[in-house]
């Protein structure tokens, strides 16, 4: 605040007389003990209290008018400040609430189903016709690279093993044939930009209903037509990259002529992408891991066509976050796995095949465990259930059709010389007299060592054909639970209870290393398909219980989704969210599956029959 003395003196330092002369609050003013002066103007004012009368202006008016002009810019200048500092507070409280108010989950680390907005995807004709030329364009519209038949997009919705099944109209618009992770990227960028929804496909060999298009309209993008090749293999690193949509057969059959062989042997017809994306495992879990010990890196391309590649080629890496796992297991919801560089390992010189029969599921599994407390190395311990045994013999699906019809292991050995492996069988057989088995046998030469394994492997197709046999609109419930390895046969022996009680056709077979087993239940008509969900819910429920899983290796689909929330709870399903929208805002990638990702999700989209 500027104080005046009762005397004011005022000398102008240019000559002329003072009129007019308005002080702006907008200017700054500036006091000293004997000086008023303000910025912008080209006049210089001094005060003076002494006595001495020369030169100076005795106009009271001249004195009344500054007097009046300073107490109203002081004040003028206060009253400004304060309401500009009101305002702007007030400002940020409305900023700060309306934050809260309609983006209150931004802060947060969890994401409830409950805070996203209904999902609302592109119907516009006219745009999703442009888009159909856009993404033919991008395949350089080749006939060979695109289908949109009847049987293509059903092939393409469901298959026979699926616990969920879609409607008639559920189908995709187009199935894409893309050769490259460049193309890939291009098609996902229109998809993301016109706001498509998109599935990826490769073997189709995935059971809780993964690709099930839920949405119209969606695109299925298959890479297993194209994008099959070998890109490098490295045997001295023992790692190979290849292309998503290779068969795992078919790098295996690779590996194996180079004395290598890959971890892991999921059901037939599996693809490498669907491997990582399912984080597949099967019979080899117990010695090699399953896939996502497999994995070196990945490349995948994300939902708005960005290419990354998680990591480059040594076998260990503590460099920021583990993208690996993050995509591993992603069931298609996060991206394209285009490119993998898989671990190789090295193939015995000697394998053997050894099978053991035993009176009950618990023994049986008493001697597993048993092998491995005594430090035994087998390469896969496999258990089938009397039922599947009988299966397997009534259907002819292997040359030997005359096992023994009681619970059985499947013991797959290897080792550098032939003396490793006799004493390896010795060992087992030891083990094996003391849990009772009534039969052990082992391939006496080489080419014994495939019939015998034969019989694990096909385990599911002895299964289907009894169900085609029973009726021609018969279908297979297959899944899975995986528990701690000492509550492995009581939760098989309760669960085979409640399965024989159904009068349904059911089998189990599971991998007795790891505590994972699967149940295999025929149905024909949706009386029968209530009495499968009530087993599967019943089974889940007791892997639960014994702190288990709802899945050790088929994923959670559409078909597991609520078993998921059961098992975790809601905040680490609601983080499982979070990043999915963080990295597929638009959730075109997959949607529906694993986690509910729309607040108002239409009853069709979790179909089951």
């Amino acid at each position: 605040m500027i104080k005046l003395s009762s005397k004011i003196s005022v000398r102008p330092l240019q000559t002329g007389v003072l009129k007019g002369i308005t002080i702006s609050t907008s200017q700054r003013c500036y006091s000293t003990r004997n000086r008023i002066f303000t910025k912008n103007t080209n006049y210089f004012y001094t005060t003076n209290s002494s006595s001495n009368n020369q030169n100076q202006y005795n106009d009271k008016g001249n004195i009344k008018f500054w007097w009046t002009t300073a107490i109203t810019t002081a004040v003028a200048g206060s009253l400004g400040f304060y309401f500009n500092d009101y305002m702007s507070q007030r400002h940020v409280d409305r900023s700060t609430s309306s934050i809260e108010d309609n983006n209150s989950q931004l802060y947060k680390s969890t994401l409830p189903v409950e805070s996203t907005e209904t999902l609302k995807y592109n119907t516009n004709k006219e745009e999703l016709n442009q888009l159909i030329v856009d993404l033919k364009s991008v395949l350089e519209n080749n006939n060979d690279n695109y289908t949109s038949s009847s049987s293509d997009l059903k092939q393409h919705s469901d298959s026979d093993f699926n616990t969920h099944h879609p409607t008639e109209n559920q189908r995709p618009l187009i199935v894409l044939f893309p050769h490259s992770t460049e193309q890939v990227s291009k098609i996902l960028k229109l998809c993301h930009d016109a706001n498509v929804p998109v599935i990826p496909y490769s073997g189709g060999s995935s059971l809780e209903g993964h690709y099930l298009p839920t949405r119209y309209p969606t695109i299925s993008i298959d890479i297993s037509k194209f994008m099959d090749n070998i890109i490098k293999f490295d045997k001295t690193d023992l790692d190979v990259t290849v292309q998503g949509g290779l068969p795992w057969e078919t790098l295996n059959d690779f590996l194996n002529n180079q004395g290598l062989l890959f971890g892991c042997d999921p059901g037939p017809g599996a693809q490498i992408a669907g491997c990582v994306a399912n984080s597949c495992s099967g019979t080899n879990a117990y010695r090699y891991g399953t896939m996502k010990e497999n994995i070196l890196s990945l490349t995948v391309v994300l939902p708005d066509g960005t290419i990354i590649k998680t990591k480059k080629r040594p076998k260990k890496s503590s460099a920021g976050y583990n993208l690996n796992g993050l995509f591993c297991g992603s069931e298609g919801t996060l991206g394209i796995i285009t490119e993998v560089v898989v671990k190789c390992h090295v193939k015995p010189k000697f394998e053997n095949v050894v099978v053991v029969s035993f009176p009950s599921i618990a023994q049986a599994a008493a001697c597993t465990s048993n092998i491995t407390q005594e430090g035994i190395p087998v390469n896969a311990m496999e258990l089938l259930d009397d039922n599947m045994m009988h299966l397997i013999n009534i259907n002819d699906q292997t040359e030997k059709n005359d096992w023994v019809e009681k619970p059985t292991i499947f013991f797959k050995i290897g080792g550098n010389t032939k003396e490793i492996l006799t004493e390896l069988i010795k060992e087992m057989e030891k083990v094996s007299k003391k849990h009772e088995a009534i039969n052990f046998e082992f391939a006496p030469d080489e080419d014994t060592v495939d019939e015998l394994w034969e019989a694990r492997k096909v385990a599911l197709w002895s299964v289907l054909d009894s169900a085609k046999v029973l009726s021609k609109n018969a279908k297979i419930w297959t899944t899975d639970v995986a528990v701690p390895i000492s509550k492995f046969s009581e939760i098989i022996r309760e669960t085979k209870l409640e399965m024989n009680k159904s009068g349904l056709i059911n089998a189990i077979a599971g991998h007795a290393g790891d505590g994972n087993f699967h149940a295999f239940i025929v149905y024909t008509n949706k009386e029968e398909l209530q009495k499968c969900q009530v087993i599967v819910k019943n089974m889940v429920k007791r892997a639960l219980d014994a702190e288990g899983t709802c899945t050790g290796e088929h994923g959670v689909g559409i078909g597991k989704r609520q078993f998921l929330l059961q098992e975790l709870g809601q905040d680490p399903v609601d983080l499982m969210r979070k990043i999915k929208l963080a990295i597929d805002p638009k959730r075109i990638m997959n949607p529906d599956k694993i986690f509910t990702i729309d607040p108002n999700e239409p009853e069709y989209v979790d179909n089951e029959f």
